[in-house]
């Protein structure tokens, strides 16, 4: 997506091809669109149409973003025109005879190239004419001695003071009729239109794709600014609801931009508030990392992105790239959402103590705290009055290996083959620290007449998961050691 161009009643994409072949051509630009489409770095953005009405317009901001990320900005014909001439000063370039009109203050009303026009399906077909249009064949006709000065100077202030969608040759000349102008000028007039139209718009807009072409001849240097790009709340609020994550930023209308994402979350209620906080703690945790001059190696990304793969179930690539697929990801944001793991589970450690804590007060406020104390409790006392505060693998009456595959039918989880990992993930010191807390949990069970698993399909289990973690072995996943605890 090298050059990318607004356009619609002005020009149709068909015809623009014709003078700008190699170009992604996309609906009449609105509010946030210009961000979305910056934000994939294309050389070039040339701004013909525009939404105004239904739709708030594109916004000046977003155009000097693209600027002050190095992205030439044209703009031409039409909404373009008006806001080259706003923004020349920053390095917005305008072309054309409308552009230089507004710039130099002859041309003031937006209405001036206003037009009604038709859906997506009908190419945005202009469904009247434009006031800049109307001007220019008016002065064409006194030129071809057609129409007088008076005459043009009328027809002019009629068209003008009609709204812009009802504006159109067929309808101006019964309202001059009716106005009593000359009626041999007016049937002139008439027979001369269709020959002698002028659509100054089309024009400006095909010389704006010329020039386009011919800067992309040059191999043009990223553009360079002589302003600093503020970012403001406004402008937050603006890339907030305007970022798209699935790359749809070719105008299909169906782009997935985090407002319509976070709607669909919001309507299915808590889970909005748990994932918005777990992202406050996300953003908290990397500006702290960053404050800590943290950075992942490629050795830690890489067994960080084994390890959330083996979670998922997306070992084998396939799946892996389907995953990725349906997440709106490539290769490089998934590695970056990797090292960013690294270095939120390394804040994670240093602020070990702190966060536990203040654990305690977490559980209270989301109402887990009575029933785990009263477990906490229980156990303890269950375990004490049979003279076993920690018991070992053999008052378990199981294998570790059995405990383990236990354990991980209880969550629902494949068997961890990094099951050292997978202990520190879950705050215990090592392994050895959740085996013996699993034996704990095994032992209270029984003794409560809770009935785990009977022996022979713990022996399954522990068969199965001895059997996953080979054959994750010779796949080349690292292998917890089953003769060790740890």
């Amino acid at each position: 997506m090298n050059v990318c161009v607004f356009t619609g009643p002005t020009l149709a994409a068909e015809a623009a091809r014709a003078e700008l072949d190699d170009a992604v051509y996309l609906p009449p630009v609105a509010h946030g669109d210009v961000y979305r489409v910056a934000r994939r770095r294309p050389a070039m953005i040339g701004i013909v149409d525009g939404f105004f009405e239904r739709v708030p317009a594109v916004w000046h901001k977003e155009i000097l973003w693209a600027l002050s990320e190095g992205i030439h900005v044209f703009g031409s014909a039409s909404m373009g025109a008006l806001r080259a001439a706003e923004l020349e000063a920053f390095g917005m370039e305008g072309v054309g005879a409308i552009f230089e009109a507004y710039r130099d203050g002859e041309l003031e009303d937006d209405d001036e190239v206003a037009v009604a026009h038709g859906p997506a399906e009908t190419g945005y077909r202009a469904g009247s004419e434009a006031m800049v249009n109307i001007r220019a064949t008016l002065a064409a006709a006194v030129r071809a001695e057609v129409l007088t000065e008076a005459t043009r100077s009328a027809l002019e202030e009629i068209a003008k003071a009609r709204f812009y969608p009802e504006r159109n040759y067929a309808d101006l000349l019964r309202q001059a009729a009716a106005c009593g102008l000359a009626t041999s000028e007016l049937e002139a007039f008439r027979a001369w239109l269709p020959a002698g139209a002028v659509d100054r718009k089309r024009a400006d807009a095909v010389a704006m794709l010329r020039r386009m072409r011919r800067r992309l001849e040059t191999e043009p240097a990223p553009k360079r600014v002589d302003f600093t790009f503020e970012p403001t709340v406004f402008w937050e609020d603006v890339t907030l609801g305007a970022g798209v994550l699935d790359g749809d930023d070719e105008g299909s209308g169906g782009a997935t931009t985090l407002e319509r994402l976070l709607d669909e979350l919001r309507l299915i209620g808590e889970p909005y508030r748990r994932e918005r906080d777990g992202a406050l703690l996300r953003a908290l945790a990397l500006e702290a990392a960053q404050r800590r001059g943290l950075v992942a190696s490629d050795a830690d990304a890489a067994e960080a992105a084994d390890r959330f793969r083996h979670t998922l179930g997306v070992q084998e690539a396939g799946a892996f790239e389907r995953w990725l697929a349906d997440n709106h990801l490539d290769h490089p944001r998934f590695d970056e959402l990797m090292r960013e793991q690294v270095v939120i589970d390394a804040v994670r450690l240093a602020l070990e103590r702190t966060t536990l804590r203040g654990l305690a007060d977490q559980l209270r406020l989301a109402d887990r705290y009575r029933e785990l104390a009263a477990r906490a409790g229980a156990k303890a006392r269950e375990l004490e009055a049979r003279g076993l505060p920690e018991p070992a693998l053999d008052d378990a009456g199981s294998t570790r290996e059995e405990l383990l595959a236990w354990h991980f039918g209880r969550v629902g989880l494949p068997a961890a083959a990094d099951f050292a990992g997978y202990a520190r993930s879950l705050g215990y010191a090592d392994g050895s620290a959740l085996v013996r807390a699993l034996a704990r949990d095994f032992v209270y069970r029984q003794a409560g007449g809770e009935s785990p698993l009977p022996s022979d399909r713990l022996a399954d289990l522990a068969r199965k998961l001895v059997d996953d973690l080979g054959r994750r072995a010779q796949e080349g996943a690292p292998e917890a050691p089953s003769g060790r605890r740890g």
